[in-house]
């Protein structure tokens, strides 16, 4: 099941959401939006799943426009919101019961679908939805999205707030699901979840910076560099901007990473860098990370 936008617009009063949003995503792909809170990824995923009507621009799931076919849409898509939305005065195995009842199946007839997911909450099955924890909410959520066998499975922010472990379990949980031929798209805050994706698109303040895959992720145009101290690296964080030659230099926890505008550039920081009375000063080029992409894109 193929996903296709063509310049998607969509503003909330005077504040634009989304500004002519175009990708697509191919049928079987995990496809991946990655962007801070704010970015415009839940109303992008909101008007795929056919909740929201764009201000301009058309988008359409298996060839249906999300405004004229939003019934037919709706009975093929499994949508899980960021923010959990199952019956907390439920207990699991009733959660999972009404979501098969309201489409029109039951839990033993698409139960192999689910079993991997389930199987990790069947012991709390008598449990309340709102008594679960985090990542076991996030678990039934994801079962309750799949237990009619949907076409496209969305999910948005599924491990925000969740433990370390749990996301990890997670997404090893998507990689199955896609074998069964299953499109995903899944939005993230966490740039280290990116590279799981077949492709990632790049969003920022509501529009499209880039759409790459994973091992595109780390090209990067310019030299770059970290520094740490035992001082603390914010101690030289505007001392570092103002060197001629230096693109950007940004906080990475307990370190700098400092972008270097070009390799003629390099020599004359490094050597001015050395002469800083640091003994605890570590200063070395490193390879880039997805955060490095997103923040060069940004500026």
């Amino acid at each position: 099941m193929s996903v296709i936008l063509s310049d998607i617009s969509k503003s909330y009063d005077r504040v634009s959401a989304l500004d002519r949003i175009s990708f697509s995503a191919e049928s079987g792909e995990l496809f991946g939006v990655i962007g801070p809170d704010g970015a415009g990824k839940s109303t992008l995923f909101r008007i795929i799943a056919s909740l929201l009507v764009p201000d301009k621009g058309t988008c359409r799931v298996s060839g249906y426009d999300v405004v004229t076919g939003y019934r037919e849409i709706r009975r093929m898509i499994g949508y899980m919101p960021g923010r959990f939305s199952l019956y907390m005065d439920l207990t699991v195995e009733e959660n999972l019961a009404f979501y098969a009842r309201v489409f029109g199946t039951t839990i033993r007839a698409n139960f192999d679908l689910v079993r991997e997911v389930y199987s990790q909450i069947e012991p709390f099955r008598k449990r309340l939805a709102g008594k679960l924890s985090g990542g076991m909410k996030q678990k039934l959520a994801l079962s309750c999205a799949l237990i009619h066998r949907p076409r496209l499975l969305i999910l948005d922010e599924p491990t925000t707030g969740v433990d370390a472990v749990s996301r990890r379990e997670f997404w090893e949980l998507l990689g199955r699901i896609r074998q069964e031929g299953i499109t995903i798209l899944v939005s993230t805050p966490y740039m280290d979840e990116a590279v799981l994706c077949d492709r990632v698109a790049m969003i920022h303040r509501g529009n499209l910076l880039d759409i790459t895959a994973p091992e595109e992720l780390k090209e990067y145009n310019y030299p770059l560099y970290s520094l740490r101290s035992k001082r603390g690296a914010y101690a030289y964080l505007d001392k570092i901007r103002n060197l001629e030659g230096c693109r950007s230099a940004w906080l990475f926890g307990d370190e700098l990473h400092v972008t270097i505008s070009s390799t003629d550039e390099v020599e004359g920081i490094c050597r001015e860098v050395s002469r800083w009375a640091d003994a605890s000063l570590v200063w070395k080029p490193i390879p880039a990370g997805i955060e490095d992409r997103f923040i060069e894109l940004m500026q």
